[in-house]
């Protein structure tokens, strides 16, 4: 008689403990999936990825994973990688920003704010972290302009719409956010951009 009141006992104190956990659970679930982190930086995850990806395995196009897959990936690779929380997140943006085919727009915004970079400097701020210091692109997927055919043989007016409104060039898997990911450009930035990227890498 003790053993069975001991094993309905048991089985009472299991069951509450199932109850409990079970309770928890959507909250836990609700808990995760608040605390999305904050957007990084486009530019510099870009180049984090690009140093660091490729280490370990081929890089991987944006798009083979949705965006809240690459939450769980790039927290749980970081450690893998060594990059710092701040690194993390702005991979995470680069990854995102990246992941959706880019719907361009018919006319590209316009803007009167007088620019004072160069175009060196927007290229080194902004395109060098997946075109390239030679422009022949950091990583797969990315257009080549040196390339005598590539992006640099379409005209200013053609350039300047596809970095305004953004552009996913045929053929990658990896689409460019609107302005490069830098939503501070005007088009005169843009403009000395384009310039300077001719000057430096059509021969």
């Amino acid at each position: 008689m003790k053993i069975q009141k001991f094993k309905n006992s048991t089985r009472m104190m299991n069951a509450m403990v199932l109850g409990v956990l079970f309770m928890s659970m959507p909250a836990i679930g609700f808990t995760s999936g608040a605390d999305y982190p904050p957007p990084g930086d486009f530019a510099k995850g870009a180049q984090t990825w690009a140093d660091n990806c490729g280490r370990c395995h081929n890089i991987r196009a944006a798009n083979e994973l949705r965006d809240d897959q690459w939450i769980s990936t790039a927290f749980h690779m970081r450690m893998r990688a060594g990059l710092t929380g701040q690194e993390t997140r702005d991979v995470l943006t680069f990854l995102q920003g990246s992941n959706t085919s880019v719907k361009v727009s018919s006319t590209p915004s316009r803007k009167t704010t007088v620019s004072t970079l160069s175009g060196k400097e927007v290229y080194g701020q902004t395109c060098v972290a997946c075109h390239g210091a030679n422009g022949a692109g950091n990583f797969p997927g990315v257009p080549n302009f040196t390339s005598k055919n590539g992006p640099l043989s379409k005209s200013d007016d053609v350039l300047i719409k596809n970095i305004m409104s953004g552009f996913q060039s045929p053929g990658s898997p990896m689409a460019m956010p609107v302005k490069g990911g830098n939503p501070d450009l005007n088009q005169k930035d843009i403009e000395k951009t384009i310039e300077y990227m001719r000057k430096q890498f059509v021969k």
